[in-house]
């Protein structure tokens, strides 16, 4: 993907990783909690953990987006 990012793109792509990074840290928080305190509802624990690996994709891929590969 060779695109620029302009502006206006990049600001909103910016807030959505923002958003994105804060919901990922919050199911961390989530989860930790709900192991800590013994929770025995795996399925419940394991949709959180998909979730987060759903939305580190999603940031993933917005860096990429940001930040785009240098050619050497």
């Amino acid at each position: 993907m060779t695109s620029e990012v302009t502006r206006p793109d990049e600001v909103a792509l910016r807030a959505k990783l923002a958003a994105l990074s804060q919901e990922h840290r919050d199911l961390d928080n989530a989860l930790a909690a709900l192991i800590e305190a013994g929770a025995r509802d795996q399925l419940q624990i394991t949709r959180l953990k998909k979730r987060k690996l759903q939305l580190k994709d999603e940031i993933t891929k917005i860096n990429d987006q940001l930040l785009p590969d240098i050619i050497a």
